[in-house]
């Protein structure tokens, strides 16, 4: 096996300085599981840039990236990534967001990990390579699909309370069970998540929305407390009522239905993120109305501006905030067109403000129906169905997805002998406007003439 060979590379490079290296954590994990990846994390006990110059050289590495002040370093090898560092020991004190680290031994590394299932160590010697160190019964709790904590879960998740989200996402990747002292003591500790920088996070909760079953992991979440404490718009949804005809009566647990329809449909994040965001503002557009039930109105133009807000304290980037509430505004407007007497004119409308996210939003509106009537979910899929057809009618016809303006403004203004201003935007949105509804087509000569037949309409 290659990874054996390179195993046997890299135990030469450290005995010719003699510092004893281990395979540790996720890589010896997943191959007990019967997954062998290419994200290999060693343990070295020695000084990790001692060692990086020695392996920098020996596998004639282009590229290594050091951290010296954390003991580790990374490299590209053979279609591998390798991450080392050294023996260690780290806590945070009570109010900080930056560990302590200290170099230690092995064992006690071994010790200050999350879980039993990632303490899992492998030795990579000539006389004992391949057999597994296990300290803290890992295997076991492998076999049993069991997240517990090597030490006193308090202990764990005082040294880094980011572990707690760590807990929740291995048990939501591997269908794993968290044990009952361990998620108790994450009940407990819930709000020391609040010293952990919102990056750190944002990147487990988004690796929990990226499982195959994301309601797993956010169920956790919410009834650990964990959720309250960076998504408390989410937890307001739950409780929420709303008419059952193609949803969930309660908002909350039909926003994880659709969550796990767009995990069997889709790879792309921010589509989970609109997903899980979609009616987010229910719970403060909420209204009865007698004969009617309950109602929400405009909460997608709410929804959009909350998304905007939540997204940002996160961190997310521009690109992904702008996708997702452009998403959560437009995710009623498919809906809307269903039926026969639909008019070109509002597919037009619909494609052109979609834009890009057109595909997007219409896998999320097809993840919105979680009616638990086997008919009126076929019939709603049916109608979808037949509004793509449309659709794709329109859109080969009009070309209105991605707009772009078949005349520019450079044209206009030599026409109207005048300089950028006001005029020329009013006019774009004068051919914009008879391109959607179908007056002029898509097309240069077309939009030139419509403007040269309406010249004294604009003129002062």
């Amino acid at each position: 096996m290659l990874d054996n060979d390179l195993f046997k590379k890299i135990y030469k490079i450290a005995q010719s300085i003699n510092y004893p290296v281990y395979v540790v954590g996720g890589y010896v994990r997943d191959s007990i599981l019967g997954n062998q990846g290419k994200d290999i994390d060693f343990v070295v006990i020695g000084d990790a840039m001692v060692f990086a110059d020695k392996l920098k050289a020996e596998l004639q590495l282009k590229n290594l990236v050091r951290y010296a002040r954390f003991g580790t370093f990374m490299a590209n090898y053979q279609g591998y990534t390798l991450e080392f560092v050294n023996a260690r020991k780290e806590s945070y004190s009570p109010d900080s967001r930056n560990p302590v680290t200290e170099t230690t031994d092995l064992l006690t590394d071994l010790s200050r990990r999350d879980f039993t299932i990632n303490t899992l160590a492998m030795e990579i010697s000539d006389d004992n390579f391949g057999k597994i160190i296990d300290v803290y019964n890992g295997q076991k709790d492998l076999k049993k699909g069991i997240i517990r904590t090597p030490l006193l879960p308090d202990q764990t998740f005082s040294d880094d309370p980011l572990r707690m989200m760590r807990a929740v996402r291995f048990a939501s990747r591997f269908k794993f069970e968290i044990e009952r002292g361990t998620f108790n003591s994450i009940k407990k500790n819930a709000s020391r998540l609040s010293i952990i920088s919102v990056e750190r996070i944002q990147d487990e909760f988004n690796k929990i929305i990226m499982t195959n079953q994301p309601s797993f992991g956010i169920e956790l979440l919410e009834k650990s407390g964990l959720l309250e404490q960076f998504l408390p718009e989410v937890t307001a949804m739950k409780g929420i009522e709303q008419k059952k005809e193609f949803h969930h009566k309660d908002v909350y647990y039909h926003t994880l239905e659709v969550l796990d329809n767009l995990a069997e449909t889709t790879n792309k994040p921010d589509v989970r993120l609109a997903g899980l965001f979609h009616d987010i503002a229910k719970p403060n557009t909420k209204g009865f109305v007698e004969g009617s039930g309950w109602t929400f109105h405009g909460h997608e133009v709410v929804g959009e501006r909350m998304t905007r807000a939540i997204l940002k304290r996160l961190k997310y980037s521009n690109e992904t905030i702008q996708h997702v509430k452009k998403l959560v505004r437009l995710h009623l407007r498919p809906m809307a067109l269903i039926g026969d007497e639909v008019t070109d004119s509002a597919i037009r409308r619909l494609l052109f403000l979609a834009g890009e996210a057109f595909d997007d939003l219409m896998v999320l509106c097809r993840a919105d129906i979680t009616s638990k009537n086997q008919a009126r979910v076929k019939k709603y899929t049916a109608n979808y169905d037949y509004l793509l057809k449309k659709i794709e009618q329109v859109e080969e016809r009009d070309r209105v997805r991605n707009f772009q303006p078949p005349i520019n403004g450079k044209e206009i203004m030599e026409i109207f002998n005048t300089g950028p201003g006001p005029l020329i935007g009013k006019i774009k949105n004068f051919v914009l406007e008879e391109i959607l509804e179908g007056n002029v087509a898509n097309d240069h000569e077309a939009c030139l003439k419509l403007v040269l037949d309406n010249k004294k309409k604009f003129e002062v």
